[in-house]
């Protein structure tokens, strides 16, 4: 099993080496191209993609053609369209390799079926739906209740690698703001 995983997986939980060798055969390595898509929208979502090297971005596009940056995931972090992997159905978001990247990934089937048998990955699991969604709520509340240079702070304590790597136009889409927005506050700070 890769490094990062395995440490990933021991940050989470008591488990045995020999336990996690045992899962290694579920999943599988991708090496994909900067921009490559691994889901696009009106695609049903089958894997879980852990991120080893590089960086994803979950995004959808609205009516007007504006991109919606919903989550950034880096090294050492799960990135998937949780709804369409659930629910089966097609996504409404896209999933994009914003870096030259190396991931390992994991079908839906062989995922659940380790969460079912394997106390560890179900707690693993847990942990997962946990951590999406305080990310989650705390874009809410970021979005609901803080001005655009409070998110941009919020941001920048919370994923201090993303300005950085990221480009202005997608952490401006992440922040809901436009990028000659993003540039005026970056100024401010």
């Amino acid at each position: 099993m890769h490094e990062v995983l395995k440490s990933y997986f021991h940050n989470l939980t008591k488990i045995e080496e020999e336990k996690l060798e045992s899962l290694s055969p579920y999943f599988k390595e991708k090496k994909v191209k900067k921009n490559e898509f691994l889901l696009k929208e009106g695609e049903v979502c089958k894997f879980n993609y852990f991120v080893i090297s590089g960086c994803l971005r979950l995004f959808s596009v609205n009516n007007e053609g504006f991109e919606n940056t919903r989550y950034i995931a880096f090294e050492g972090k799960f990135g998937t369209s949780f709804t369409s992997l659930i629910t089966g159905q097609p996504s409404i978001e896209y999933i994009q390799a914003l870096e030259k990247s190396t991931l390992l990934y994991i079908s839906k089937e062989d995922f659940y079926f380790l969460v079912e048998n394997e106390p560890s990955v179900n707690k693993i699991y847990r942990n997962i739906l946990e951590s999406a969604y305080i990310t989650t709520q705390r874009r809410i509340y970021d979005f609901q209740g803080t001005d655009s240079l409070e998110r941009l702070r919020s941001l920048i304590y919370h994923q201090p690698k993303i300005l950085s790597r990221i480009s202005h136009k997608i952490i401006a889409s992440y922040l809901g703001i436009t990028h000659y927005t993003l540039s005026r506050l970056k100024a401010q700070l």
